[in-house]
């Protein structure tokens, strides 16, 4: 698949325009002011991790197909070159860090091992890696952007900011003109096999918001399986954290806006900080 990677138009790279990074910075403002308003903080993570970090949450076991990984050139004798926009398995070193495909570990990862009051939010931005069967131009990229807002502490509080983000997303898609659905989707976070795994079968976890059949934004509810993981505790009950949190990937906002709007960026812009005061 290397040598097929392109960033080219339509290709699962992209650089993006200024009109497209004007667009997108403004819906990220507008998502930040939401997370701001609903007393959330923001933290910046780095854009990989060490594989021990992402191991703690089964990424290589639950979404094996997904994943990228990375480590550095062997150049204990001649430099290795690439060939046909590949180096050779053994020109690698092992690899030992990972690319992630979600933003929202590196929510779980500041807060390890620590305690956080019951109603803690934070927001993050990342870049997210996936290795798709296919990749469709600004709809699905190898590599892409996701906001994220992260509600840690008691199970009613992650509901409450998962509700709240629900309303956010369902009224701004209405004033941009989007028609969305919200399905149930599945994410195996948890053991397949585990009591979590056969609630979440049962009650959905995540429901994702979808355009014209691209899923561009989801909530996502936990239970405590992070604060297991990461050892996260509550202020004055000691337990686990429960976690949820809300998702948007940003091309993807790009993606179904442009359709919406032509290709008019100008008046999609307009449109969006509109809608968003």
């Amino acid at each position: 698949m290397t040598a097929t990677i392109s960033t080219a138009q339509g290709g699962a790279l992209t650089i993006l325009g200024p009109d497209q990074t004007d667009l997108l910075r403004d819906l990220d403002r507008t998502i930040t002011r939401w997370a701001d308003e609903a007393g959330a903080r923001e933290i910046m993570p780095p854009p990989v991790y060490p594989l021990s970090d992402l191991e703690k949450f089964d990424v290589y076991e639950n979404f094996p197909h997904l994943q990228f990984v990375g480590g550095p050139l062997d150049v204990t004798g001649a430099p290795p070159a690439p060939v046909e926009g590949s180096f050779a398995s053994g020109d690698v070193r092992p690899s030992f860090l990972g690319l992630p495909h979600s933003s929202c570990y590196g929510a779980y990862l500041y807060f390890e091992g620590r305690s956080v009051a019951p109603e803690t939010t934070i927001t993050l931005i990342n870049r997210c890696f996936r290795n798709e069967e296919k990749y469709e131009g600004l709809r699905r990229l190898l590599s892409f952007q996701m906001r994220e807002i992260v509600a840690l502490g008691s199970f009613e509080h992650t509901q409450q900011v998962i509700a709240r983000f629900t309303d956010r997303i369902e009224e701004f898609a209405k004033n941009l003109g989007l028609e969305l659905n919200k399905e149930a989707a599945t994410d195996p976070f948890f053991e397949r096999d585990s009591g979590r795994a056969l609630l979440q079968r049962l009650s959905p976890v995540k429901h994702e918001f979808q355009a014209d059949g691209l899923a561009i934004a989801s909530v996502n509810t936990h239970r405590n399986f992070f604060g297991e993981r990461c050892r996260i505790t509550v202020d004055g009950t000691g337990e686990h954290a429960f976690t949820g949190c809300v998702a948007f990937g940003l091309e993807r906002w790009l993606a179904v806006l442009s359709d919406r709007f032509d290709g008019d960026l100008q008046r999609a812009r307009a449109v969006v900080n509109a809608a968003a005061s």
